[in-house]
């Protein structure tokens, strides 16, 4: 008899999105299917799958051990999140070349079903960085008498989701510095920047507004900037391991000595990047947004701001919060308030003559409460308000207020 020859050996997944990419998370359901496409008969002893998730470091690093010796120290960690086995075909015996309990796969294309539950416990996000990954994959082993065993292995993608819509990640994030130049003996003016951003919280995709101000009180000229960091950071035996990479960034107009420029909303888009990883005890993934001052031979002065990149975006509702925040960041900045306020609402608008009235008559069943308390909230209850105007009634204290405001710097 002539034996058949395994033309394709490949594994698939049941994908359970519209883009065909197989995305899962803790709890999920991983089905798919192995495939085995022959020419001819195949005798097999066994069709087993491994499924497998690990997060793994490693780093090497150079040491010195005397004048002339030299060393590598290696680093490496693994913390293990998923190892599942199961046999489609035959036995779990497959070390003997016997022909009892072989299986006849037959010409043609053929299809073995599997699938397996994910643990309901947090896994971590499929990551590829410098010094380590986080992987997950399905591998297929076919074994028949007397060949080595064929191998296939097919990655998938793992989300631990982190969604932005929680109060902590919704909270505004903001910060001020100011920087003041010497050179020799001579002390030039202060630099100064204000930022502030929405929330804390963004997923891929989005654009995050930034309002900020930068004030140059120096004799240099500088320039404002922004840019969004991510920070790989590895954990293996006791060491640290960082590396930060540049994600985005934007440039503001020039400013010269005496000059203050303001930003509005300005937006800065984040790229397809990965989501932030948190909770892996050997591999940390997070982003921060630097807004900085780009100061000509001297050190820039800049505001790290922290972000949270997570996989489940804004709920319409939030994004109502976030509209209201923006509208409050230029008051935040110090910009004015309206010149001529609105007047409130007469006192004849808001409460009746029968409600004044009524009031003025105590009733019976209180008559327990008289006291000089209840005299004072009864005295006031539905009483006119002070009269309301727009002159200053203290027109010293706020001119002295704002002679406190003007400083040496010109841009004020």
């Amino acid at each position: 008899m002539v034996l058949g020859k395994v033309k394709s050996f490949t594994v698939s997944y049941d994908c359970l999105n519209d883009s065909n990419v197989p995305v899962f998370s803790s709890g999920d359901c991983v089905s798919g299917r192995v495939v085995i496409e022959v020419t001819g008969e195949i005798r097999v002893k066994s069709l087993k799958i491994h499924a497998k998730g690990f997060a793994k470091v490693r780093w090497t690093e150079s040491r010195n051990a005397g004048s002339n010796t030299a060393y590598t120290q290696n680093y490496t960690e693994e913390v293990e999140y998923l190892n599942h086995k199961d046999i489609l075909i035959g036995h779990e015996r497959d070390d003997d070349n016997s022909e009892e309990g072989l299986t006849t796969i037959h010409s043609g294309r053929h299809e073995y079903a599997f699938s397996l539950e994910l643990p309901q416990t947090p896994l971590a996000t499929s990551f590829e960085g410098k010094h380590g990954s986080v992987r997950y994959w399905v591998k297929a082993e076919l074994h028949r008498p007397w060949l080595l065993p064929m191998k296939t292995k097919k990655e998938f993608t793992v989300f631990e989701h982190i969604d932005i819509n929680t109060p902590l990640l919704l909270s505004p994030q903001a910060g001020t510095k100011d920087k003041t130049l010497c050179c020799w003996f001579c002390t030039s003016g202060p630099i100064s920047l204000s930022a502030k951003i929405e929330r804390k919280g963004y997923t891929p995709g989005e654009s995050i507004q930034i309002f900020a101000e930068i004030e140059n009180c120096s004799s240099r000229m500088v320039v404002p900037k922004a840019a969004i960091y991510q920070t790989q950071t590895f954990y293996a035996k006791g060491k640290m391991k960082e590396v930060k990479q540049l994600v985005a960034n934007l440039r503001g107009e020039s400013l010269s000595s005496g000059k203050t420029e303001t930003w509005s909303g300005k937006m800065l888009k984040i790229p397809p990047v990965s989501p932030s990883i948190l909770d892996c005890s050997i591999i940390r993934v997070e982003y921060s947004l630097m807004v900085y001052v780009d100061i000509p031979g001297a050190i820039n002065l800049s505001l790290n701001l922290p972000l949270v990149i997570g996989t489940i975006p804004l709920h319409p509702f939030g994004s109502r919060t976030s509209s209201v925040s923006s509208q409050c960041s230029m008051s935040w900045l110090g910009m004015g308030l309206p010149e001529r306020p609105e007047a409130p609402p007469s006192y004849a608008e808001i409460v009746t003559e029968e409600q004044r009235q009524s009031s003025l008559d105590v009733p019976a069943a209180r008559e327990e409460l008289d006291g000089p308390l209840f005299a004072y909230i009864h005295e006031f209850r539905f009483q006119p308000p002070p009269l309301y105007s727009e002159i200053d009634p203290n027109p010293d204290h706020a001119s002295r207020t704002e002679e406190r405001r003007l400083d040496a710097c010109p841009s004020r």
